[in-house]
């Protein structure tokens, strides 16, 4: 009997589609566990193919396109002494389609099984696109039994089970676990409960990549049987590493030490913005992002995260000012343009609203002035940007908050004109908090300056969107303490009004926000994607209707 076994994790990023660039990533990595002496080598869920596959993989002839390049992979194991190589792809059994994991060796697929949890919930469609396996049952490898679990697999004791029953030596988890906060830990305890449960030692292997609203932030870990990690791989990096198994006593044990540090809260949050911006801009060919730097905290912040993400010759900001722009606003763009070292102009408005006050002057007369001239600064701002976009062929970044975009504080084809939001899951409060941890840290990996990148001006100053005298956020919304306390019970939690009002907000003021949330809704639903950072986020996560009668505030319901 064999007692050593030698598995090589591969933490990659793949692309949605491109199967042909999917396969020259796994074929460089199978090269390198190859040289690194590897039996095994593991690589994420559907690496062939690219995950979310969405609708795509309802085309017969992309499914067929992947399982021909999963033939290619498996030529590459012909040989001895070649490692055996584990791949993911959907997969046409007779005509069910499945999400599939292969083990590759000598030369030809050994082994397939399919993934029988299918989730369905939260960001996951699975079960519309694909059919649920049968309970897996161990691959045979060199002397080892594989017990593969795919993903949400790992989630219930079905799957484990039965791997035991059938005589599983191993675990192994090929995911691809979407990031949110305090996401791996939950990862943990689900691990922890399936080697307690089979007293198997276990592999978690995820990928590293963005894809649209959803960043995977790697962080693949293996398991003991007693339950300890004696290897966490890095977070938000692409990494591989050669894992070493002895059988010890009762079973298999990881005899490698190896332990990345775990990022903290906002570490976490910061880097999820980081990779989803520059994963969606590369990944769909944009040659760099504009956006308007008002002066104000969030595009301040979204800027730097597109300098860290892409660099400062990618980044171009516009201060556009108009009659209310204040002096302080135009000093502080033009401080947090320096600092970040991005290509800085100014373009005013007022040109253009004084064109259209003489347009609109027929019609709008006898009216008095409201938020409708307010929308059309923003608008004009939004004109501008999408002007130079087309113009130099970089993409829109918009900059609203999730605060704002929970409640409307947005101008539909104004600011939230734009091809992508690295702040639209993002609350008020942790833009303040994520700017000072910013100025006070420099994200591994990143391309911007440290030192101070957003003025502090910028963050101590009353948040305003300065489209009329004296405008100040709070004018039109509740401080932004009790503002985020609400909407994260809203939105994150699903709370009642009467739940929240219990935690010490005023009925008439939790009310307010829940209609106000409720009839936003037809605007998010044109506002452009941006990076899941939450439990909840406004895209796949949370999908209410537009037309909708419901408020839990009114009591005769």
């Amino acid at each position: 009997m064999t007692d050593t076994l030698s598995i090589y994790l591969v933490q990659m990023n793949p692309t949605v589609g491109a199967i042909a660039a999917n396969t020259d990533l796994i074929k460089a990595a199978y090269g390198r566990g190859s040289n690194a002496g590897a039996d095994l080598v593991l690589t994420p869920e559907l690496s062939v193919a690219g995950y979310p596959l969405e609708d795509l993989v309802l085309k017969p002839f992309f499914v067929r396109t992947a399982m021909r390049a999963v033939d290619e992979l498996a030529a590459l194991t012909a040989g001895d002494g070649k490692p055996g190589l584990i791949i993911g792809s959907p997969w046409f059994d007779g005509e069910v389609l499945h999400n599939a994991v292969l083990l590759l060796e000598d030369g030809e697929i050994s082994a397939i099984r399919y993934k029988h949890d299918l989730p369905n919930y939260g960001v996951f469609d699975e079960k519309r696109v694909f059919k649920p396996g049968a309970p897996s049952v161990p691959m045979e490898f060199r002397g080892f039994l594989l017990g593969v679990m795919i993903c949400e697999d790992m989630w219930y004791p079905t799957i484990a089970k039965n791997l035991k029953d059938h005589g599983a030596d191993i675990l192994l988890v090929p995911t691809c676990s979407p990031f949110e906060l305090d996401k791996h830990p939950e990862r943990q305890v689900h691990a922890r409960n399936r080697v307690d449960e089979t007293g198997l030692p276990l592999v978690f292997c995820n990928e590293m990549s963005g894809q649209d609203e959803l960043v995977f932030e790697g962080g693949s870990f293996v398991m003991n049987a007693d339950g300890s990690v004696p290897v966490q791989m890095e977070f938000w990096a692409e990494a591989e590493l050669r894992t070493e198994w002895t059988r010890a006593g009762k079973g298999l044990e990881c005899t490698t030490s190896y332990q990345a540090p775990t990022p903290d809260h906002y570490t976490s949050m910061y880097q999820a913005m980081v990779l989803g911006l520059k994963d969606y801009v590369h990944k769909n060919r944009f040659p760099g992002v504009i956006l308007g730097l008002s002066g104000g905290i969030d595009s301040a912040l979204s800027a730097a995260v597109a300098v860290d993400a892409l660099g400062p010759d990618k980044v171009h900001c516009v201060m556009m000012p108009s009659r209310y722009t204040s002096g302080e606003s135009l000093g502080d763009a033009e401080d947090c343009a320096k600092a970040l070292g991005v290509q800085y102009d100014v373009i005013a408005i007022k040109p253009g609203v004084e064109a259209f006050d003489e347009m609109l002057a027929d019609v709008f007369k006898g009216t008095k002035a409201d938020t409708t001239e307010e929308n059309i600064q923003s608008r004009l701002r939004g004109l501008v940007l999408m002007s130079l976009s087309n113009k130099f062929g970089k993409m829109v970044l918009t900059t609203g908050n999730k605060s704002e975009m929970s409640v409307g504080y947005a101008t539909l084809y104004g600011d939230m004109c734009g091809g992508y939001s690295v702040l639209k899951d993002v609350y008020k409060l942790d833009v303040f908090a994520l700017s000072r941890w910013r100025n006070e840290n420099v994200p591994v990996g990143a391309l911007g300056p440290s030192g101070e990148v957003i003025p502090e001006n910028i963050i101590t100053k009353p948040p305003t969107a300065e489209l009329r005298e004296d405008q100040k956020d709070e004018d039109s919304l509740p401080p932004y303490e009790a503002l985020d306390d609400m909407l994260r019970c809203l939105v994150d939690e699903e709370m009642s009004v009467d739940e929240i009002i219990e935690r010490g907000h005023s009925a008439s003021e939790v009310a307010r926000i829940e209609h106000l949330l409720y009839i936003a809704e037809y605007k998010r639903r044109q506002s452009p994607p941006g990076v899941k950072i939450t439990r909840k986020n406004f895209g796949r996560d949370r999908r209410y209707p537009i037309t909708n009668g419901f408020r839990s505030a009114r009591r005769t319901e």
